[in-house]
């Protein structure tokens, strides 16, 4: 794949993100979103700041673009982020059908300054049973019914 200068010029914006949230105290993490060539919006890791683990710069990015184009479907944008995204963000950035992420930092740069998200990979391809973190199923067979009305809600919006 070609890197343009716009590309390039984003992926700066990213980095020059992270490093103003350092100085501010923040973590080492920058994001932006961009459509047709322009930034719709930015983010920075804002975790202990707002005392909130999934203040990512990428997910509070994802939250500005989409509500300032008044959508969830951010398909038609590009993301630059400072850091290759944690397994949180990478999910956001599917679920918002983002078509393409630029990163600086790989997820082996970050482990070696202490922000390792390995264990969370490794735990996915675990059986449920196998992981640290406990899980129970609770109340199936009134659960599956809210799907089912959703499953034949004729109106709904798919996303």
């Amino acid at each position: 794949m070609m890197v343009s200068k716009s590309d390039l010029r984003f992926m700066s914006k990213a980095i020059d993100l992270s490093i103003e949230n350092v100085k501010q105290g923040g973590g080492p993490f920058g994001a932006v979103i961009v459509k047709n060539g322009k930034i719709v919006a930015s983010g920075v890791n804002r975790v202990t700041a707002n005392n909130d683990p999934t203040a990512h710069a990428e997910v509070n990015a994802i939250r500005k673009a989409c509500k300032k184009l008044k959508t969830f479907d951010l398909s038609d944008c590009v993301i630059y982020t400072s850091c290759e995204p944690c397994p949180m963000c990478l999910g956001a950035i599917y679920w918002a059908h983002i078509g393409h992420i630029y990163y600086g930092n790989t997820k082996d740069d970050a482990k070696k300054i202490g922000f390792d998200d390995s264990f969370i990979y490794s735990e996915l391809e675990m059986r449920k049973e196998d992981r640290k973190l406990n899980t129970t199923q609770l109340l199936s067979d009134e659960a599956i019914q809210v799907f089912e009305k959703w499953d034949s809600f004729e109106n709904k919006t798919k996303y």
